[in-house]
């Protein structure tokens, strides 16, 4: 089967006008000829450029961005690639739309942390007595804190029963719900339900967790979820452009890429047991929301990470301090340690590097935060399948092309992207 982008090279896909920007001369086979390219690209920084457009050559990608910073300053931002929307050929410019996946969690868990600086809750309290959770099916539910639900220790293990974000036909059933499936079914079944572990045991990565967070923060806010994020936490750092996802292609949004999977699922978005393309209805995105579901830009991310590098309008150092800090059970064997929304390691700078990944089928994206005050973030709209070569090698490569970085511009790309 043809990819998309080869699609577009045959003319298969109508391609009625160009975006602006740079348009290669002839779009023959894959590799970094054939890319369309937009954004700024210091010639300091040119090695960030090469190892990305290896990488997506290698793996056939069609849509991706990278964003370097350093020192709170934007340094490069590229958009390669194409996508077709209302049937134009659109060039991916640094500030298109991709969905971040769980990208999304420092977000969710920011918000967190802003309503407790708020006096609006404690990180102490039981998910039990915020949301009114029934512990009738397993006591140790009323175990489970605001911090164990952010630090993956409060007791869902996806490995050992399932992922309750990712199973809507097994909750239909259950429950004998009709599609779409909710927030309320979600937990509803996850409730009557006993946990993997005791909350605060170990570490289990934990969708289900995170989406608890986002209905809480909705609870106590008094407003939506994505109302409370983008007013109180995104707009105070200067994002204006994120916001949820939508499932299908046909909600998508004008600036947000095109997603590729060689999968297809049976539809989740109703009853009528049609098959789609894994990313466009084989999950639903507004159950995602807190635990995956936001929309950005890869200079929207490492704008984002800015606000953990000091005191400012969205958290106070306390709150910075409690985002990283050590959970209860300790460092992992490699020295890391999940946090509130960040895996975290010490460097050896004496500081802190933190990062994530994101990954839903057409979706991958890398977020890092490392000494010396660089931060980078890459963005995909496919990730690893079958014997394709593994997306999360993206990690080293964009930290050796750090290393060989021998002298940092000065210019500052922000302005022109916020």
């Amino acid at each position: 089967m043809l990819s998309r982008r080869r699609l577009i090279q045959s003319g298969a896909l109508a391609v009625p006008t160009l975006a602006l920007g740079s348009w290669p001369a002839s779009a023959g086979a894959a590799g970094t000829a054939a890319l369309p390219t937009t954004g700024v690209v210091p010639q300091q920084l040119a090695g960030f450029d090469t190892a990305m457009k290896k990488f997506i050559a290698e793996r056939d990608i069609s849509c991706a961005q990278l964003a370097v910073a350093k020192n709170g300053k934007i340094l490069l931002a590229r958009g390669y690639g194409s996508y077709t929307y209302a049937r134009y050929r659109r060039l991916v410019q640094p500030t298109s739309l991709f969905r971040i996946a769980s990208l999304s969690k420092s977000i969710t868990a920011a918000a967190i942390a802003r309503l407790a600086q708020d006096g609006e809750l404690t990180l102490g309290t039981p998910v039990t007595e915020l949301l009114g959770l029934s512990a009738a099916a397993d006591p140790r539910l009323a175990n489970v804190t605001l911090w164990r639900l952010m630090q993956h220790t409060g007791g869902w293990d996806r490995d050992a029963s399932l992922d309750q974000l990712w199973a809507d036909h097994t909750i239909s059933a259950a429950l004998d719900a009709p599609l779409p499936i909710g927030h309320e079914q979600i937990m509803r079944y996850a409730t009557a339900r006993k946990l993997d572990f005791t909350p605060g045991a170990r570490y289990a990565y934990s969708n289900y967790g995170y989406m608890l967070l986002g209905r809480i923060i909705a609870k106590v806010s008094g407003m939506s979820y994505e109302s409370y994020v983008r007013q109180r936490i995104l707009a105070p750092a200067g994002i204006t452009r994120m916001l949820l996802g939508r499932s299908t292609a046909a909600q998508a949004f004008a600036a947000e890429v095109g997603y590729e999977s060689q999968y297809t699922r049976k539809s989740v978005l109703d009853d009528d047991g049609a098959t789609v393309p894994y990313p466009y209805g084989g999950f639903n995105m507004a159950n995602q929301d807190a635990n995956g579901g936001w929309l950005g830009s890869a200079v929207d991310l490492v704008k984002w990470g800015f606000v953990f590098d000091k005191a400012g309008p969205v958290l106070n150092a306390a709150s910075i301090g409690r985002v990283f800090a050590k959970p209860e059970i300790g460092v992992g064997s490699g020295g890391s340690w999940y946090g509130l929304g960040w895996q975290v390691r010490a460097n050896n700078a004496g500081g802190l590097n933190t990062w994530h990944n994101g990954s839903m089928p057409g979706t991958f994206g890398f977020l890092a935060r490392i000494q010396h005050g660089v931060s980078y973030c890459a963005l995909f709209n496919r990730r690893q399948e079958g014997d394709a070569p593994s997306f999360g090698a993206i990690d080293g490569i964009l930290g050796t092309a750090t290393g060989g970085v021998s002298s940092w511009p000065t210019t500052d790309l922000t302005s022109r992207y916020f």
